[in-house]
């Protein structure tokens, strides 16, 4: 598995290089005064944001052959193409969510692969007032993906109380899974705050592309045990 370290200067690295060979389309885009239609969610994230055009990585690989520079700098970046992969497979997989704290007996990890509805069921139980982080694990199998997101909605008794949106990346195809860490956080405590939770988390990218929807649940109480 690449480290966090990694993941994010692949990330930044991606990222200008995209900006770079996409700067025609997004000075075209803006001459025709173009705009896409809101999405409730990532507008709540990212207002008024639009996605460059889109080119596969075959595309990027074949652009300016001529120029040295560019070309040295696509090899460093993103390698050679990656070998052929199952084209039933999704473009991004991602594969688990883990929940994290020093002060827990151990981690908790939810596997994402298998029938998501069953995830209903999984809680998730955390001591109130802890430090703690979500660490999601992913693939991104065929092409350059932009603009990953992760985004946690959570409800109680209906209503949702909280919203969490996470800046994930843009990533290159890759045999090794992709590690992304939240930021630590501190779990509410008190007793108006204990007790069950249902959390509607998406992994999304700047296409709006729904990678994953699932719901699970979370419920904070006084120890770890209960």
């Amino acid at each position: 598995m690449l480290g966090l370290d990694a993941c994010e200067l692949g990330a930044q690295l991606l990222e200008l290089l995209r900006l770079a060979l996409c700067a025609r389309v997004l000075l075209t885009d803006k001459e025709e005064g173009e705009q896409l239609p809101p999405d409730e969610v990532l507008d709540e994230a990212v207002p008024w944001y639009r996605a460059p055009g889109r080119k596969s990585l075959l595309e990027i690989q074949q652009l300016d052959p001529d120029d040295e520079s560019l070309a040295k700098y696509k090899r460093v970046l993103l390698g050679s193409l990656p070998p052929a992969v199952d084209p039933s497979l999704p473009n991004v997989q991602v594969t688990r969510l883990t929940l994290m704290s020093e002060q827990a007996p151990g981690p908790m990890t939810m596997d994402l692969t298998g029938e998501l509805a069953a995830l209903k069921n999984q809680v998730f139980v955390l001591k109130e007032g802890v430090d703690y982080k979500v660490k999601i694990t992913f693939k991104v199998n065929k092409e350059i993906v932009s603009g990953l997101k992760c985004l946690h909605h959570t409800y109680r008794r209906g209503l949702r109380v909280d919203k969490a949106v996470y800046m994930v990346g843009s990533y290159g195809p890759s045999t090794q899974e992709y590690e992304f860490v939240t930021p630590v956080e501190e779990a509410p405590r008190g007793a108006l705050v204990r007790g069950a939770y249902v959390v509607t988390s998406f992994f999304t990218d700047d296409d709006r592309a729904d990678h994953l929807s699932w719901e699970w649940g979370l419920h904070i109480c006084q120890d770890w045990k209960s």
